[in-house]
């Protein structure tokens, strides 16, 4: 199956040095593959979206030399296609309705992996007299394994590990974890090469591609670029925006960190080192960490 990979970056602001990083990563990936490599804008969360950031957020790849294939996709345009989904899943009992608050939530459940552990209240119907806004998945105590590009190895369990989760939050957008899904099996996506504060994401994604009948791309989490307290660099932390005017300085900078074999002299421009990137790619070379 020819490679078919994307960068999904969510325009909440401009793109920054940790996220040019899992750019270089998966353009370089497809590069070597030969594949095709695909822009999608993951504004879902229509509430986080600031004006003008997606033209920004493309402007930048553009002068960093990246080439995408057909049209960027826009989560904020597929909320139909979302709504389909997620009643399919409720009306096959795979999702359920809950109208369960943070605070109650919080008080019941217990700590997991990622936080608060749901501790099922509304699994067998909602409460009397209480109405659903938000909707989980069903969840199982069958281990759920991947084998990462990078990674190795990752397993959870995860009616204990995460419990029921949610896939349409109580404000009615879609959550990150089913959109994602969606878009990758409407897309074709078999290759997804991304940051590793995703990898526990993983699991969740897989089983709803099982409970959809969808494909399991092939899964690479390359390492976070810290700030100076070893916090991930965030647009909310206001990091610092890429320059288009000097993109090559960032380019080697990312390249490096993936563990690269760095070029033998600079590269005159942004072509001569994506033509550097396409031979010299080794995801062997990627650290764990």
């Amino acid at each position: 199956m020819a490679y078919r990979g994307r960068f999904a970056p969510s325009p909440s602001g401009p793109l920054h040095a940790g996220s040019l990083v899992a750019a270089v990563a998966s353009y370089a990936d497809a590069l070597a593959h030969r594949g095709q490599w695909l822009v999608r804008m993951e504004d879902v969360d229509e509430g986080r979206s600031i004006p003008g950031a997606a033209d920004a957020i493309l402007k930048t790849l553009e002068c960093h030399g990246f080439q995408w294939h057909g049209d960027v996709l826009f989560q904020s345009t597929r909320k139909d296609r979302y709504r389909e989904v997620i009643n399919t899943l409720i009306n096959d009992d795979q999702a359920y309705r809950c109208a369960c608050t943070r605070k109650q939530i919080q008080a019941a459940g217990h700590e997991g992996i990622e936080g608060i552990i749901y501790p099922g209240t509304c699994r067998q119907g909602l409460p009397s007299g209480q109405s659903g806004k938000a909707v989980r998945l069903r969840t199982d105590d069958r281990k759920i394994c991947f084998q990462d590009r990078i990674c190795g190895t990752h397993c959870q369990v995860l009616s204990k590990d995460i419990g029921d989760f949610i896939i349409q939050r109580a404000d009615g957008y879609t959550a990150y974890q089913l959109a994602v899904v969606i878009d990758d099996a409407d897309q074709g996506i078999n290759q997804v090469v991304r940051g590793k504060d995703l990898l526990l994401s993983t699991p969740r994604q897989i089983r709803l591609q099982e409970h959809l009948g969808f494909p399991r791309p092939e899964y690479a989490h390359v390492p976070l670029l810290l700030d100076e307290q070893g916090r991930k660099l965030s647009k909310q932390d206001k990091a610092r925006p890429l320059l288009d005017r000097n993109p090559l300085p960032a380019l080697l900078s990312a390249w490096q960190y993936l563990g690269q074999v760095p070029p033998p002299e600079a590269p005159a421009n942004q072509a001569a080192f994506w033509n550097w990137a396409k031979t010299h790619w080794d995801i062997a070379r990627v650290p764990m960490e």
